[in-house]
């Protein structure tokens, strides 16, 4: 306790430079746990992704489509347990900023895919019995004030038209990853208005499958199965985990985010560098006071611990408050970009890197002066002047 408050004493014995430095460390932690907490959130698509959750989409590229039919002979290779599709569906809801993920699926087998999605079961079967029924996710329900039984209209960008649905059910997630985010319904509400326009090719076509298999170890084999029905066919497919399916969106902007992770990095050093100077100083200051106590039998270790004592102690109150203030950002980050991101939290990861970072800008900062102090001579140190 005595050591605490001697330590806490010489660390706001300069105020104003205290307090300026804590604000720096403040800021360079609050920045560093947003940046990271943004790239998080970059990928939480596929970290919450199922091991036994396999895509075939066409090989060519996702925006060409595939036949109805190929859906039996998916279900027939050795390992699938299970096989849904969807295609995207592309809408705007009122304004064009109103972006969300929206897919007409084959209600059942799709649901029953993603046992991650918690459903009202009276909710569940409504949708199921409606064809122009819909499903929400919880967070877009919330964005948009939406309540079982509104009727929803989305002008089509893909389908051209105004699409009216009524949602029958609206889905919590099993845990904080599972993107709650979504809008689906039926496949053949979309398929029978496409026939009726005419289009009836386009009508038995869709987007991409969904895979489960039993066993994820055999992700590999399955693939490589399924790809080899369609081999040399008109719509040959490619087929891969669902978390490299969503990792071959991140990687398209996969430069972004090194040079968001490089720069929440470089904030570190640049706080770090004030940090180191504001410990030489306080050395320097306090040359006299460290040969003093060497003069009067304190080991030279006893000095170090003051040094490194008073920088960890500014480091972790200004990393504790930068902490603190990155819940606002990440919270007031996640409503600023609506539903572009599926998942924005603060993980348990982010938090322990800050407090690292700051344990190692503070550690880092003391060691030059603290080595010097342990050896400085004790006539030398007495006749300096700060």
């Amino acid at each position: 306790m005595f050591m605490f408050k001697l330590l806490l004493k010489n660390a706001f014995r300069h105020k104003l430079r205290t307090l300026l430095t804590m604000v720096g460390l403040v800021v360079a932690i609050a920045a560093f746990g947003f940046l990271r907490t943004i790239i998080d959130a970059w990928y939480a698509g596929a970290d919450a992704t199922s091991s036994v959750r396999l895509v075939t989409r066409n090989a060519v590229s996702l925006v060409f489509p595939l036949p109805l039919s190929y859906a039996e002979r998916i279900r027939g290779v050795d390992g699938v347990t299970g096989v849904s599709w969807s295609n995207w569906f592309g809408s705007v809801y009122g304004s064009e900023r109103n972006f969300f993920p929206q897919f007409a699926v084959d209600p059942e087998s799709y649901i029953n895919l993603y046992p991650e999605f918690i459903f009202n079961e009276g909710e569940r079967r409504a949708f199921l019995l409606d064809r122009q029924g819909a499903v929400a996710g919880r967070k877009l329900a919330d964005t948009y004030g939406w309540k079982v039984g509104d009727q929803i209209a989305l002008r089509g960008t893909i389908y051209p038209g105004t699409w009216t649905f009524t949602l029958r059910a609206i889905y919590d997630g099993a845990d904080a990853k599972t993107d709650t985010s979504r809008f689906f319904f039926h496949w053949k509400y979309l398929s029978e208005s496409v026939r009726k326009s005419g289009n009836s090719r386009a009508a038995d076509q869709v987007g991409a499958y969904v895979v489960r298999i039993a066993n994820p170890d055999d992700a590999a084999l399955v693939s490589q199965r399924v790809d080899a029905i369609f081999k040399n066919s008109q719509g040959e497919t490619l087929t891969e985990t669902e978390q490299a399916f969503q990792l071959s969106f991140v990687s398209m902007s996969e430069q972004i985010l090194l040079a968001v992770s490089a720069v929440s990095y470089v904030i570190l050093v640049i706080i770090l560098a004030v940090m180191a100077n504001t410990m030489t100083m306080t050395a320097r200051e306090r040359t006299a006071e460290y040969a003093t106590l060497k003069a009067l039998g304190f080991q030279p270790g006893f000095v170090v611990r003051l040094l490194f004592g008073e920088s960890l102690l500014i480091a972790l109150i200004g990393g504790a408050i930068g902490i603190l203030l990155t819940y606002p950002l990440a919270a007031g980050f996640k409503q600023a970009s609506g539903n572009l991101f599926p998942v924005v939290a603060v993980s348990d990861t982010t938090v322990l890197l800050q407090v690292g970072a700051a344990i190692i800008v503070g550690l880092i900062a003391a060691a030059w002066p603290a080595w010097k102090m342990a050896r400085i001579d004790i006539v030398g140190g007495l006749r300096h002047v700060a």
